[in-house]
C-alpha cells in the first residue's frame, strides 16, 4: 500500500514538474526572441523546479533499477556470493541515505528559521488580495525560501525509503542488483541470437 502510494507520488511530482519546466522554459524562449521581453522570475522558478525533478528522479530511478554502475568487481565471485555483495552495497546505499536525510533535514530546517526569502519570486497578487496581504505595488512580497528547498528533505527521504525498498527485495529474492541491467551485453546477445536463427534460411 505504501509502496503504492509512493509509486503515484514520483510519478506524479515527475510530469508535474517536467511539464512545468518544459512550459516555462519555451515560454521563455518565445517571449525573448519574438517578443523581446521576460519574466524575471523565470530563471529561478525553472532552477528550483529541475532540482525537483532531480531530486524526485533519483528515489524513482532506485525503484525502475535506472542507476549506471559497475559490478566489475562484484561479478569475479561465485553466483552464490553475489547477492550477499549486492545487499551489502544496498546496505551501505541505506547509510549513505539516512546521512544525506539528516543532513538536508539540519540545513532545511536553518533555513526555515532564518525566514530567507527567494530572489525574484513573489507571492501572486491574486493571494495576496484574498488573504488581505500588504499592497503589492508598494510591498511585494517574497516566497519562503524554505518552501523550493523542501525538495531536500522530500528527496533523500523517498530516496531513504526505496534504498531500503530494494535492500529488503535483494534480501528475499524478489530483486538482483540496484544498478541498471547490462544493456550492452543483452543487446549482443539478442544480435547474435537474431543472426544464429538466419543462418539456416541463409543456407537454404
Amino acid at each position: 500500500m505504501l509502496s503504492r502510494f509512493v509509486n503515484r507520488l514520483e510519478e506524479g511530482l515527475i510530469a508535474f514538474f517536467l511539464g512545468v519546466m518544459v512550459i516555462i522554459t519555451f515560454s521563455q524562449v518565445v517571449a525573448r526572441y519574438v517578443f523581446n521581453t521576460g519574466a524575471v522570475w523565470a530563471l529561478e522558478l525553472t532552477t528550483y523546479v529541475f532540482a525537483w525533478l532531480v531530486l524526485i528522479g533519483v528515489s524513482y530511478g532506485v525503484k525502475s533499477s535506472a542507476h549506471l554502475g559497475v559490478d566489475a568487481f562484484v561479478r569475479i565471485f561465485p553466483a552464490r556470493y553475489q547477492r550477499w555483495l549486492i545487499l551489502l552495497g544496498a546496505l551501505l546505499c541505506c547509510v549513505y541515505a539516512g546521512i544525506m536525510l539528516y543532513g538536508s533535514w539540519d540545513y532545511w530546517s536553518k533555513i526555515y528559521r532564518f525566514g530567507i526569502d527567494t530572489e525574484d519570486l513573489y507571492v501572486p497578487r491574486v493571494i495576496l488580495e484574498a488573504f488581505g496581504g500588504p499592497d503589492y505595488k508598494h510591498t511585494p512580497v517574497g516566497i519562503d525560501r524554505w518552501v523550493p528547498y523542501a525538495a531536500l528533505p522530500i528527496g533523500m527521504a523517498l530516496l531513504l525509503f526505496r534504498f531500503v525498498q530494494a535492500a529488503v527485495q535483494i534480501a528475499t529474492g524478489k530483486r538482483a542488483n540496484l544498478i541498471a541491467g547490462h544493456e550492452a551485453e543483452e543487446a549482443v546477445a539478442e544480435a547474435h541470437a537474431a543472426v544464429t536463427s538466419q543462418e539456416p534460411h541463409g543456407r537454404s
